[in-house]
């Protein structure tokens, strides 16, 4: 499930890189997703 919403959030984060539209939500949507996954994968490593 944590794959999915972080494959939604990228494709939004594309979309809105192509065509301009709501340009810092996304790029922070964009941040939020990366640190998610990365703290998931460090607490799998455990």
């Amino acid at each position: 499930m944590l794959w999915t919403i972080l494959l939604i959030i990228l494709g939004i984060w594309l979309i809105g890189v192509i065509f301009r539209i709501a340009g810092k939500l996304v790029h922070l949507l964009l941040i939020a997703a990366a640190i998610v996954l990365i703290y998931k994968l460090v607490i799998k490593r455990r």
